[in-house]
């Protein structure tokens, strides 16, 4: 059985953790961790996806397992930082897979660099302005300073976004994962990502019209976190996209894992190419 694997690479000067599944595929799946998981939210997908294409799942840095850079904890900057990783890795022409966090960031990819990924998967990501957001995630991005976060202890906020993974049974080495990764001011500082919404999104929302790649937006449809006001804006402003939303909250790729692998499988395996 094909498993994840992480080891470290360094990309543009940061180590980044990364697992692979080469099965001499001609198609590429990268997949970016949501936040405040790792690239472990894909163990239940991984076997049932590596049969569709290699995998290269990644850490982004200052999430997960990977080193932090400041100056990269901003959508824009993320996906800047994503097309160095390709570059640097020889990746050609990859479909991705950006969820929660992740999702602004391959928009910003793909309308700042055309062409260089062949198609988005993305969901479970802030994108609307003015903001559409709630519980916890409204919260932290509106409190005036992080020092109340700071003064908490990490795995308590952690193991309270964890709750909600409505019916997937997180393995053990995938929660202790999770857990360790926010530790010490990882999670205070990763936080600083969804602070930049604010003036972020504005620019994302005036290059959403120019964006050519063909876009399969994820929703789940009760997500307290990311309502799903944010894929009917994307889907809405995108030119070339598809909606699908979910039975399911936030953590839609470990909840709905069968429905989520297939019809990502489709996607990569050619719907993407009928998105008018």
């Amino acid at each position: 059985m094909n498993t994840i694997a992480p080891s470290y690479q360094p990309v543009d000067g940061v180590d980044v953790r990364v697992a692979r599944s080469d099965g001499g595929h001609d198609r590429t799946l990268i997949l970016t961790c949501p936040w405040p998981e790792s690239l472990y939210a894909f163990e239940s997908t991984w076997s049932a996806l590596s049969e569709q294409a290699n995998l290269v799942a990644v850490d982004l840095p200052g999430f997960g397992g990977s080193q932090r850079r400041d100056e990269l904890l901003t959508p824009r900057m993320m996906g800047a930082f994503l097309v160095r990783l390709m570059d640097q890795w020889g990746i050609e022409a990859p479909h991705l897979f950006g969820p929660d966090v992740g999702t602004a960031a391959a928009l910003f990819l793909a309308a700042q660099h055309p062409g260089r990924v062949r198609s988005l998967i993305v969901g479970s990501g802030a994108v609307a302005f003015p903001l559409r957001i709630g519980g916890a995630l409204k919260d932290l991005v509106e409190a005036p300073d992080l020092a109340p976060i700071a003064a908490l202890d990490p795995r308590d906020l952690v193991s309270g976004s964890l709750d909600l993974v409505e019916k997937y049974a997180l393995s053990p080495e995938a929660r202790a994962d999770y857990l360790a990764s926010y530790l010490g001011d990882r999670f205070t500082e990763s936080s600083r990502y969804v602070r930049s919404y604010d003036s972020e999104l504005p620019v994302l929302a005036d290059l959403l019209p120019e964006v050519r790649t063909p876009v399969l937006v994820l929703q789940g449809d009760h997500d307290p976190y990311v309502p799903p006001a944010n894929a009917q804006y994307l889907h809405g402003r995108l030119p070339h996209s598809r909606l699908h939303e979910f039975d399911a909250g936030h953590f839609f790729w470990e909840d709905k894992g069968d429905e989520f692998a297939a019809l990502v499988s489709a996607w990569i395996g050619g719907q993407y190419r009928d998105v008018g």
